[in-house]
C-alpha cells in the first residue's frame, strides 16, 4: 500500500472511495481500465490518508441529509481494511451525523461492521449491494480467486436480513461461453429469492472489455480457461460491450424469475430507491425527548 492526500473525498452523487486498487484479483474487473488514471500497480492499493477528515468536514457542511456510497469502483472490504479500519472508522462518522449508507462489495469481510450498519440503517437508512457472478463455487474462485465465494456471499444476505438491513444483487458480469447458462443463472436467482433480496441489477448478460482490463482479462483466460481468449478474439474483435449469444433467453429468464417473486429488477427504481435517504419515524419521534 502507498498513502497520499487528496483534495476531496465525496463526489457529485455522494460517492467515495477510502482506496484505489484491489487485491480481490477478479479476472473482468473493469476498474483496472486505463481511463481511471490508476498510476500504480492496481494491487499496490492507494490509501487516502486525510479521508476521514474530509468526509466529516463534508458531511458536516451538507445542506440536507443524504445517501453516501462506496465500493463503485473499489470494494472498501480489502483485506488491508482490516488492518486500517478506514471503513468502520467512516460508518461511525455517518452514523453520528445522521447520514444514510450503502456500499458494494463481494467480502464477507462487512460481517465485521454489522453494529454499526444496524445503527445507521434504524436511524435512517442502510443498503448493501453484493455482486453475485457465478453459482458454482470452483469457477468462482477461477474467476474471483482472492475473495470469499458465492456460497459464503449468500450467507451474508441471509444474515443482513435477519438484522433488517435490505440488500440488493448485482448480477454482472456474466462471461461469455463460461458462466452463461441457464443453471447458473437460476442458481443465482434460487439464492436470491431464499435470501430475500429487495432487487437485482443486472445491465445485461455479458461484460464489458477496454484498454487496461481487457489485456488483463485474456492473460487470466489463457491461466484458466485454453483457447478460450481466442474465441473472444474472434467473435468480439476489440468491442467494448461484449454480450452472450444467449443474452436474450437468460434476460426473459431473469425478468420473469423475478417478477415471480418480487423481486425489484427494473435498474432505474432500483437506482431510485438506492439514492432516496429515508429518515426513521422512530429517530424523529426519539429527538423530541432528547
Amino acid at each position: 500500500m502507498h498513502f497520499v492526500t487528496a483534495k476531496s473525498i465525496l463526489s457529485s452523487k455522494n460517492g467515495m472511495n477510502l482506496y484505489r486498487g484491489c487485491s480481490h484479483g477478479c479476472i473482468y474487473c473493469d476498474s483496472r481500465s486505463r481511463c481511471y488514471h490508476i498510476d500504480h500497480a492496481f494491487e499496490n492499493i492507494e490509501v487516502k490518508e486525510n479521508a476521514l477528515d474530509l468526509l466529516n468536514y463534508a458531511l458536516a457542511h451538507k445542506r440536507k441529509k443524504c445517501m453516501i456510497g462506496t465500493g463503485s469502483m473499489t470494494d472498501p472490504y480489502i483485506p488491508l481494511e482490516m488492518e486500517l479500519k478506514n471503513v468502520r472508522k467512516a460508518l461511525h462518522l455517518i452514523y453520528e451525523q445522521g447520514f444514510g449508507f450503502t456500499v458494494i462489495t463481494k467480502s464477507n469481510r462487512i460481517l465485521r461492521d454489522l453494529d454499526l450498519l444496524q445503527k445507521i440503517n434504524n436511524k435512517a437508512k442502510c443498503v448493501v449491494q453484493m455482486t453475485l457472478t457465478t453459482y458454482d463455487e470452483d469457477l468462482c474462485r477461477k474467476i474471483e480467486p482472492n475473495v470469499c465465494t458465492t456460497r459464503e456471499r449468500f450467507e451474508v444476505l441471509k444474515k443482513l436480513y435477519d438484522i433488517g438491513i435490505p440488500t440488493i444483487v448485482w448480477l454482472c458480469p456474466i462471461l461469455p461461453f463460461i458462466n452463461d447458462t441457464k443453471d447458473n443463472i437460476s442458481g443465482i436467482l434460487d439464492m436470491c429469492i431464499e435470501a430475500k433480496v429487495r432487487g437485482i441489477i443486472c445491465f445485461g448478460m455479458g461484460l464489458t472489455l477496454r484498454e487496461g482490463n481487457r489485456e488483463y482479462f485474456y492473460r487470466q483466460l489463457d491461466l484458466n480457461f485454453p483457447r478460450m481468449k481466442e474465441k473472444y478474439i474472434r467473435i468480439y474483435g476489440n468491442q467494448y460491450e461484449i454480450n452472450s449469444p444467449d443474452n436474450s433467453i437468460l434476460m426473459k429468464l431473469f425478468h420473469q424469475k423475478c417478477k415471480q417473486h418480487g423481486i425489484l429488477h427494473d435498474n432505474r427504481k432500483i437506482f431510485d430507491y438506492l439514492n432516496a435517504f429515508e429518515e426513521k419515524h422512530s429517530a424523529k419521534q426519539l429527538s423530541l425527548f432528547d
